[in-house]
């Protein structure tokens, strides 16, 4: 089941990622983390009324924890860039 926890997410960050291009362009790097709330919010909300974990806390946690923990990892992939 954890497999479809991020697949979930890729979608719904691939989904608000095009949005936000299209209609916003780019997103300040101090409103990043919010983003990523809307995307484990969404993809916790998805997840708990599809039946895929039937515990709506327990979705949120793992979800917002899943997206927080990537942007996590990118922000350490840039700054090891620069």
């Amino acid at each position: 089941m954890e497999i479809t926890y991020v697949v979930i997410i890729a979608v719904v960050a691939y989904i608000l990622g095009a949005i936000t291009k299209i209609f916003i362009g780019t997103v300040p790097n101090k409103y990043i983390p919010i983003q990523n709330v809307i995307v484990g919010t969404i993809s916790a909300l998805i997840c708990f009324f599809t039946g895929i974990e039937p515990n709506l806390l327990q979705a949120l946690v793992l979800c917002l924890v899943a997206t927080m923990g990537a942007g996590g990892i990118a922000d350490l992939i840039n700054i090891k860039n620069k």
